[in-house]
Order: C-alpha cells, then structure tokens, then sequence
C-alpha cells in the first residue's frame, strides 16, 4: 500500500483511517478486536480515537474506545504496525476539558494508560480553547514531545483564523506545530473546508485526516427515505441533516458512478475525497468487517475526471 506523508511529521499513513468511535460502543469489544485485525492484516496503518469516545452513550464515562483498542494493542502485540492518533480537550466531567497545560498533563496520562503504550503518535487539540494562549498549549505539547510521550500533534475544529494563528505562534516560539487538521469534509459538507481551510492547509503543508467522510452513513445510499431512519442509533439525525434535495442528488450522481465503476456509493465517495487537495487519510469507521472490506476497495479506485466532474457538479453548493 502506498502510504502518504502527514503533514511534515515524519509519519507516514494509510490513505484511510479508521475511526475508532465505534469501539466499545456500536461495535462490542471482540467485534472491535476482529475489525482491529482485519484493518492491520489489509495493510492499512492509521488507527483514530479520542479520549471522549462514547462518553455520549448510556452509562459510558469516556475512554471506552481508548480501551478497548489498548487491549487490543496487549492481545495482538501489533502497536509497531499502526500509527496512532487520539485527542483531547472535550468535556469529560469533573471540570476535565479544554487545553490548559496542566489537564493536558493530566489527559495524556489516562490515554497512555487506557492504550497501554508509552507514546501516542498523533495527539490531538479536539477542540479550540481560546480561553488558554496557544503559547500555553504549545508548549505544553513540546513538553511531552520531548519526553517521547507523543511525536507530532494535530488540530481538529479549528477555524482557518486559529490555525494560522497557531502555525504562526510555533514558528516564531520554535514550538511544534500542528501537523494535521481534522476537520468536517465529505461529498455533503464541503463549504467551511473548502473555503479558507484548504487553501491553508495546501499551503502550509497540513496533513487533513478529515471525519465523517461518509456523512454518518448518509452517503452509502443507506438512508434514502424518513423511513430509513429507522435503521440505526444515529440514523434519525442523518436523515434530519441530510435528506433533503441536495442530498438525494448527490446520491443520484454516486449511484450513477457507482455502476459504472461496479462499485459501491460509499466506495465512490471516499475515492472521491482521497484525490481532493490537501487531503491525506479520510476517517471512516465500520461496525462489521463485512462494511471494513467495503472502505478497503474504496482505497483502489481510480475515478476519472469526467466521474469527479459529475460528483462535483451534484454536490456543488447552492
């Protein structure tokens, strides 16, 4: 597999990334385990979670992913195969959120421990804090740089604004700086990444490793009717956002590649956003390795200009 350069870390990844939301909450621990395997056996490298993943679901605290995988990592002896990445800064209760140097101290500690590894290769800010200097924040992950607790870091939801300002702020304080954004992006939502964070990002060599690549499931043809809502935990808020006229013409153009290529929806969407600038590894999770084969065949399409012409045109805003 040809892997991709993250930013300017030093860290090469799949062209793919799994997104580890899933573990420990729609995907039960031995599915987690089986879609681990399969994942590394495919020859993809490049594993994503936070430490907040799924504090949302009932009687969860938070960590449940981190969890699970680090006792994947003891069972399967495969953390020299991947490359991993996790985040910080959602609220997790008892005043633990944000990015101040000391809960971020705090933070990657419990991450360490859930993972059962020493380091973590891509740490993450989940979100912004405007609240603490990005000097602060900075600084705090040089620290932990230096200690080989973690080797490079990343933003996620950060404006274009913030992450100039940060790039900036590392450059004149000789501070790390953000090797990779994670921002929303896919065939639906394209307006706030391709706007001003984008060009940034092309510029300024910024890995984006971007979520929701398949619009929660919207984009593998899955929901095509209110009806349809039905048909899992997330699925009434996926047909409330994206079930509309723009939605189902932009299912009618991946349907209309898609038979073209013998391919699925879902696999012309995230080849779609594999060859857009600036983009360096989509996150897509998969609940069963029946879907993981799927995203896996995603990775060896090859979409010709006429097939991103059509996609382009149907999902063009306004």
């Amino acid at each position: 597999m040809q892997l991709r350069s993250l930013g300017r870390s030093g860290l090469q990844v799949s062209p793919l990334c799994f997104g580890g939301n899933v573990f420990g909450w729609t995907a039960d621990e031995a599915t987690s385990f089986a879609l681990l395997d399969a994942w590394v056996d495919a020859g993809f490298n490049f594993i994503d979670t936070a430490d907040v993943y799924s504090r949302w679901a009932p009687g969860h605290t938070g960590g449940e992913s981190e969890s699970v995988i680090g006792r994947w990592l003891k069972h399967s002896g495969k953390r020299h195969r991947i490359v991993l990445a996790t985040k910080v800064g959602k609220d997790m209760g008892d005043g633990k959120v944000g990015l101040r140097p000391a809960y971020i101290r705090q933070a990657v500690e419990a991450s360490l421990q859930r993972l059962q590894t020493d380091h973590i290769d891509l740490y993450q800010s989940h979100d912004d804090d405007t609240t603490v200097p990005l000097a602060d924040t900075l600084g705090a992950y040089a620290d932990l740089i230096q200690a080989g607790k973690v080797r490079a870091i990343g933003a996620s939801n950060y404006s274009a604004a913030r992450l100039q300002e940060a790039l900036q702020t590392s450059e004149r304080l000789g501070l790390p700086r953000y090797e990779s954004l994670q921002p929303l992006f896919n065939l639906y939502d394209r307006a706030v990444f391709e706007d001003a964070l984008q060009p940034l990002c092309v510029q300024e060599q910024v890995g984006v490793i971007n979520f929701y690549a398949l619009a929660a499931g919207f984009l593998t043809g899955k929901y095509r009717t209110a009806a349809d809502a039905a048909k899992s935990a997330r699925g009434a808020n996926t047909t409330a956002k994206y079930l509309n006229d723009r939605g189902l013409r932009i299912l009618a153009a991946l349907d209309a590649v898609a038979q073209r290529y013998g391919a699925t929806p879902g696999q012309v969407a995230v080849a779609w956003q594999m060859v857009q600038p600036g983009i360096t590894a989509p996150i897509a999770s998969a609940t069963s390795v029946a879907q993981l084969q799927e995203l896996v065949k995603a990775t060896q399409l090859q979409l010709d200009s006429d097939a991103l012409d059509q996609l382009d045109a149907a999902s063009a805003q306004g």
